[in-house]
């Protein structure tokens, strides 16, 4: 009890930012994120091939048997798949949709699980184990991946990579170059106006969307997870003035931490979503089919962001 009191009551950010394991002359080679990531990788990697064979289509021999899906858990994902594709994904991108399907059911399946792995104490399970490492600030494994904006900035530039080489691809140069301009008349008198305007547009594409990817990701996982950490160090605190005092803030608090932390399983959920979702927008403002569509892929963007 002494221990998880003691846990409870560190700084709350300590739970969830991430902690150097291996350091050479202050750079981190190692840390705990870095644990977390390739723990997610496995996790999708053994999962993957394994639902996949549980939708796939069986032999003859099984009559129209072989068309259902042989797993609940597989159920589940395969209805996950069809809902983003045909709701979200396919409205947006139309024939371009099984292109760039992969990669964006990667993004959210891999972002869905980090988010997920950041709500399991793994960090508090590692210092009551290793209590040497944590008296050196040390951690192999613990915190949420998703939290560091190193890495929430890296699938960002992922994600910028993507779409950009997408629209180049799609539009050519030329029509890459002129969707910069944002409809500006390709006239001399408007010149100072279109390079303004293609400033503009190319730090949107390159900078600010990829910025707006990794912020909105890091600053909504940080806010819920540091939430739940102060509503389980409340007890740390009301034990100190007695159990009177303590039992009844326990409670309340644990309560509490039981709402807010089915929250953050929904809120891990929709970052997710809201990581893919922004990207296929983004893929399809740079796609030739008119101003139609990025306007429709535009609201769905601010529906999605509210």
């Amino acid at each position: 009890m002494s221990a998880l009191l003691t846990l409870a009551a560190d700084n709350p950010i300590s739970h969830v930012i991430d902690h150097p394991l291996w350091v050479v002359d202050g750079w981190w080679l190692w840390s705990a994120n870095m644990t977390n990531l390739v723990i997610s990788a496995a996790i999708l990697l053994i999962l993957g091939p394994y639902v996949a064979n549980k939708i796939a289509t069986g032999p003859e021999s099984e009559g129209n048997d072989r068309y259902l899906t042989k797993n609940v858990f597989a159920s589940m994902v395969e209805v996950i798949c069809t809902y983003l594709r045909d709701t979200t994904i396919r409205p947006l991108l139309h024939e371009r949709t099984e292109k760039y399907l992969p990669f964006l059911l990667t993004a959210f399946f891999f972002i869905l699980v980090n988010n997920l792995i950041g709500l399991v104490p793994l960090l508090d399970i590692h210092n009551l184990t290793f209590s040497g490492l944590k008296e050196r600030h040390l951690a192999w494994v613990g915190g949420t991946a998703t939290q560091n904006l190193w890495i929430t900035g890296a699938m960002a530039l992922i994600s910028a990579i993507v779409f950009n080489i997408g629209g180049l691809r799609s539009l050519g140069v030329k029509g890459y170059m002129a969707h910069m301009t944002g409809g500006v008349p390709m006239k001399p008198m408007f010149l100072p106006v279109i390079l303004l305007v293609v400033v503009i547009e190319l730090c949107g594409a390159l900078l600010i969307k990829p910025a707006a990817l990794a912020i909105r990701l890091m600053a909504n996982m940080t806010a819920g997870h540091i939430l739940l950490a102060v509503l389980l160090g409340f007890p740390a605190a009301a034990f100190a003035g007695g159990w009177a005092l303590g039992v009844p803030v326990t409670l309340v608090a644990g309560l509490g931490a039981i709402a807010v932390y089915m929250l953050e399983i929904f809120v891990a959920l929709l970052q997710a979503f809201v990581f893919m979702f922004l990207t296929t927008v983004f893929i399809s403002q740079l796609m030739p089919h008119g101003h139609h569509d990025d306007e429709h892929g535009e609201g769905h963007a601010h529906a999605a962001a509210h």
